[in-house]
């Protein structure tokens, strides 16, 4: 018992950093046989974070829209949000362009030969996706965990109860019950986060292997770049252009960074995503169990914006082209309305890529060629995803007074078994 409560008392962001550099240690060391002995370790965590990710936003979504009729609009702060999304990737796509423009991963990189088993996307037209939302049968729709769909029918139940008032007096009772059960089994699928992120890094780094990178590890390189500039300097400007400690904010937000780098899944990440910016930094739970679930499913800065940005520009170089700026601004207004477009779609930085390639009138053969690097390419893609996630609902937070700053100043970064941190007592 004396070496769990050790254990524990270590902080979270140091438990799964140890487990990275074990992971990796141990992909190098097995070789192919860590995806054989390792990998189902790392399956294992991300199928247990993806059953507990519909429910849990099924009634935090139900709870929070009932909730939030007495503080704030829910359409006021539907609304700021979405801004926010779109004034954070239209960021997103500078950096990005800007960043290519500089290095030219494209230049220099010899004959490239397409991944196999690429075929260009078929992207659904807007009025499909907009249709899409809607769920023909919702019980399909939480089996499935199609999360726009989940979204939308547990706002309608929301609203309802708000406008049944008291006579569902006692089944809001019943769906915040559900909600708090749901929040405690995060917390324990959460204290496996080590352990999953051991198998997933050991499988990746055994079975990967480095060739695959060097013909493009001007891209890779310039990739990682352009989404740590864009998350430490942008947002952190906007951070502290709130008032806010970017410190403080990456502290507490560290875990949901973790998650989403070794799972490469907004949706994966979005229960520790959740936890992380309430329990760490102080956003208003009932706000956070809207905003954090549509961040996971439209706000993609890394897939949505940065890369497909930047892929524009690899091709356009690598095949000696020179982009206009009409078609510099196409690809800007492409990515941020192309990533609300294409919500809830699979694969959605390819299909991303796809639109905005095919708006600025670039060869869409292209794209083949980085898909044998995908995965080391998702990792950053989603960690910034899921970083810009966290952070549009701290600012907005911060905007309407849902953010408790007691809590986000002492910016914890555990997200384990313990209690909610609680505000210091008054002074005798």
């Amino acid at each position: 018992m004396k070496l769990w409560a050790r254990w524990f008392r270590i902080p979270f962001w140091q438990r799964v950093l140890g487990a990275f550099v074990l992971g990796a240690l141990a992909g190098w060391a097995m070789g192919d046989r860590a995806g054989t002995w390792l990998q189902p370790l790392g399956t294992l965590y991300v199928q247990l974070i993806r059953m507990i990710a519909t429910p849990l936003v099924f009634f935090a979504v139900i709870h929070a829209v009932s909730a939030l009729r007495g503080q704030k609009s829910v359409a006021a702060l539907g609304g700021r949000t979405f801004l926010w999304f779109a004034v954070t990737a239209a960021l997103a796509v500078g950096v990005g362009l800007g960043t290519a423009a500089l290095t030219k991963p494209g230049l220099g990189v010899g004959t490239l030969q397409a991944a196999s088993d690429f075929k260009p996307r078929q992207v659904p037209g807007p009025v499909q996706v907009l249709l899409d939302v809607v769920p023909t049968n919702p019980f399909a729709a939480l089996a499935e965990g199609k999360m726009l769909q989940v979204i939308f029918f547990a706002g309608l139940l929301g609203f309802a109860l708000v406008k049944l008032g008291d006579r569902t007096a006692r089944l809001r009772t019943l769906v915040g019950e559900a909600s708090e059960a749901m929040i405690q089994v995060t917390r324990f699928v959460l204290e496996l986060t080590p352990l999953g992120t051991f198998g997933l890094i050991a499988a990746l780094v055994g079975t990967y292997g480095f060739e695959r990178l060097l013909p493009l590890g001007t891209f890779v390189l310039t990739l990682y770049l352009a989404c740590a500039v864009h998350v430490v300097f942008v947002y952190g400007g906007l951070l502290a252009a709130h008032g806010l400690n970017p410190l403080r904010f990456f502290r507490g937000a560290a875990p949901g960074m973790q998650v989403a780098f070794v799972s490469s899944s907004s949706f994966a990440s979005m229960p520790v995503a959740l936890r992380s910016i309430t329990h760490n930094l102080g956003v208003d739970r009932d706000y956070a169990a809207f905003a954090v679930p549509l961040g996971a499913s439209i706000k993609m800065d890394g897939c949505g914006a940065i890369y497909p940005a930047m892929t524009s520009l690899f091709i356009a170089q690598y095949f000696g082209l020179t982009l206009s700026a009409p078609q510099l601004f196409i690809i800007l207004l492409a990515s941020v309305l192309g990533s609300f477009g294409t919500a809830g779609v699979p694969g959605t930085a390819v299909v991303m890529t796809t639109v905005v390639l095919s708006a600025a009138g670039l060869p869409l053969e292209g794209l083949g060629y980085l898909l044998a690097i995908d995965r080391v390419l998702d990792m950053m893609r989603t960690l910034t995803n899921v970083t810009g996630q966290m952070l549009v609902p701290v600012l907005v937070a911060r905007e309407e007074g849902l953010l408790d700053l007691a809590v986000y100043n002492r910016a914890s970064s555990n997200v384990g078994l313990e209690e909610e941190p609680q505000p210091p007592s008054p002074a005798a």
